[in-house]
């Protein structure tokens, strides 16, 4: 009888036979591969997918498919329902929020509300909770203590005050979420291979927080372009980081076209100077009129010389 089977508590990892027999209801139909094939004889599913989840991305998470099966839309999924919208994910972002973490559908109310809790008291508003958790999905299935050394680590190895601290996870939530691994090898390879000082590193990754989690290879070789070859100073650099989010190809062939034209002047002493920030963010029309004072269709011709 389906009363005697004990409800799961969250924090236990349901094993496949588990999930087998609870699955394996008469009703349901046998040996699919694809929970699809269950939303008829699932009032469940039926209701998520209502909501906007891709069950066919929910399917490739591990153990995903089977949790949902075992969840009651009324019992276990409504008041998590209610507690994301009162933590501020819109109606409308439910559906991808689930289809990206649905795991949290089985997490212990409790705890969840910690976790926010926890947030609140290190002085996070309700409208940056609301950003972080949306652009971070997976950011409530940690616990406080995870949270507590994360922003303790970033508040320590960066020498950040505490409102900078938040400041920086407010706009890269997902700092809290990934691996911490990377992050210390981008901090040295900045600090060691690059040679940036302790302060220019605080200052680079305030304004652009992604170079901690951007591939060590694409940091190198940008850095060696910029300094080595362009001769960009460090301080430079440090006052415009965002060079580092451009794409290598293109610096290169704006300061190949302008030193072609004989206009590579990086030295703010110099009447002609071209900031780094005029070099590649402007769209290329305005960079060519306003910046190499030539055509795009120069441009172009000498784009195909290289």
């Amino acid at each position: 009888d389906w009363d005697d089977i004990p409800p799961s508590s969250a924090l236990e990892q349901i094993s496949e036979e588990e999930a087998m027999q609870i699955i394996a209801e008469p009703l349901l139909p046998l040996q699919s591969s694809t929970l699809r094939d269950y939303v008829d004889h699932s009032e469940t599913l039926a209701k998520l997918v209502h909501l906007g989840v891709d069950l066919s991305q929910v399917e490739k998470r591990q153990k995903a498919g089977q949790l949902l099966l075992t969840l009651d839309f009324e019992k276990d999924i409504r008041k998590i329902l209610l507690f994301l919208k009162d933590v501020g994910v819109e109606d409308n972002q439910l559906g991808s929020f689930l289809t990206k973490n649905p795991y949290i559908l089985a997490e212990d109310l409790e705890a969840l509300e910690t976790r926010v809790a926890y947030l609140k008291s290190k002085k996070f508003g309700k409208a940056e909770i609301a950003q972080m958790v949306s652009r971070a999905p997976y950011l409530l299935l940690f616990s406080v203590e995870r949270l507590d050394n994360r922003l303790a680590f970033f508040k320590n190895e960066l020498g950040l005050s505490v409102k900078k601290t938040k400041d920086l996870v407010i706009r890269l939530p997902r700092l809290l979420t990934g691996k911490l691994e990377p992050v210390k090898e981008n901090l040295q390879v900045c600090q060691i291979e690059l040679g940036f000082q302790r302060n220019e590193i605080q200052a680079i990754v305030f304004k652009t927080p992604k170079i901690l989690t951007a591939s060590k290879k694409r940091l190198r070789q940008t850095f060696d372009y910029l300094h080595n070859i362009m001769g960009i100073p460090h301080h430079m650099l440090t006052h415009f980081p965002q060079v580092f989010n451009s794409k290598l190809l293109r610096i290169k062939e704006r300061h190949m076209f302008l030193t072609f034209l004989g206009r590579a002047q990086y030295d703010p002493a110099q009447p002609s100077y071209i900031s780094l920030d005029q070099l590649v963010s402007l769209p290329d029309e305005v960079f060519c009129t306003e910046i190499a004072k030539a055509s795009i269709q120069d441009f172009e011709k000498f784009l195909k010389t290289l």
